[in-house]
């Protein structure tokens, strides 16, 4: 580990370097050094991020852009270069690794409460702000088709066809589901073809635990986990932070009658969301935001239902069946946001 520090820019020489955090894909450790300074170093997983050096570009050219709009310093993440000038090192084994200036006096959620979770959208919703005006076109995908529903509907129907785990009979229900809702999936993608919905520099992982706030007042302080921050639509940020935020139960319950889709929630983030971004997306944008929360709902179900007829070899599962419980808590949550659609169109009016 020492090595790989040695090629960064820190303000002194380590003395430990211990794992941190909550994250799944990439390694984190945090580094002190002799100065006191700590820092967050961390493994790029390349099984995931096939292009890392294109990745670490789309976060040099966002964090320098949002930089230039931040006041507090902990309004951004902040990498350290290397030696060289650059914002990753290889290793001798051909390993990705970068460093982060640590966010001192900051805190991360795993959950939320109503008024963290308002924070949360004021958080989200300021980074898209922010970032309004920067061209989107500048950035690679690094998750090609991430939030391309029509494409995971392919995908989907290539996992029923194969049926690779042989789980197809007994989820004939789930994926009638999924079926039914095929004409919806092309609402959102169909007006970006026609210009009505702009490309825009999105997260796509806007969940409560990629918001930092400060450890005493409880306020957000910036956005975290950029690795997949690229080309997308604002309304699927939005819709998956309403998909995981607004939600009365886990994502893997299986009782189905304690999940439930909380208008309440719903509401909240709506309103901390545009409050820091409103001004800055389009009628089309807004009016559109609904359809988001059930577009990436229905999105992410399907593709927990298209794991589980795979044999669980994308998403990790503690247990078994446990895809197929989160498939089913999203398709409920759909279930209710078509009961509220009407409730839901009014709140964004």
């Amino acid at each position: 580990m020492h090595s790989v520090l040695s090629c960064f820019a820190l303000s002194g020489a380590p003395v430990s370097c211990e794992p941190y955090g909550n994250g799944h894909i990439n390694g984190t450790q945090l580094v002190v050094c002799e100065s006191g300074t700590r820092y967050i170093l961390q493994h790029i997983n390349t099984n995931v991020f096939r292009e890392p050096e294109a990745l670490m570009r789309n976060i040099e050219l966002v964090t320098a852009h949002l930089r230039t709009k931040v006041s507090d310093p902990r309004g951004v993440l902040r990498l350290v270069m290397t030696h060289e000038g650059l914002s990753y090192a290889v290793d001798v084994g051909g390993e990705y690794w970068r460093v982060y200036e640590l966010v001192e006096d900051s805190v991360c959620y795993q959950s939320a409460d109503r008024a963290l979770f308002y924070e949360s959208a004021v958080a989200f919703g300021r980074f898209q702000n922010q970032l309004a005006d920067f061209p989107a076109t500048q950035l690679v995908e690094t998750i090609p088709h991430f939030h391309d529903t029509p494409a995971r509907y392919e995908a989907f129907y290539r996992a029923v066809d194969n049926n690779a785990a042989g789980r197809c009979e007994a989820v004939l229900r789930e994926i009638d589901f999924v079926h039914e809702r095929a004409p919806f999936s092309h609402t959102l993608t169909d007006l970006q073809a026609a210009g009505e919905l702009p490309l825009r520099v999105t997260h796509n992982d806007t969940k409560i635990n990629n918001v930092l706030f400060d450890a005493t007042t409880n306020q957000a302080l910036c956005v975290i986990d950029l690795d997949t921050v690229m080309p997308g639509l604002s309304v699927n940020d939005f819709g998956d932070a309403i998909r995981f935020g607004a939600s009365t139960a886990a994502e893997d319950e299986p009782d189905l009658s304690k999940v439930h889709f909380d208008l309440d929630l719903y509401e909240t983030y709506l309103s901390g969301y545009l409050s820091t971004c409103g001004e800055s997306l389009t009628k089309t944008e807004i009016a559109m935001l609904h359809v988001g929360a059930k577009m990436m709902t229905l999105e992410c179900g399907m593709r927990f239902l298209a794991d589980h007829l795979a044999g669980d070899v994308y998403f990790h599962v503690t247990r078994p069946g446990q895809n197929l419980d989160r498939a089913r808590t999203q398709f409920r949550l759909v279930e209710e946001m078509e009961q509220n659609w009407a409730k839901m169109q009014k709140l964004v009016r």
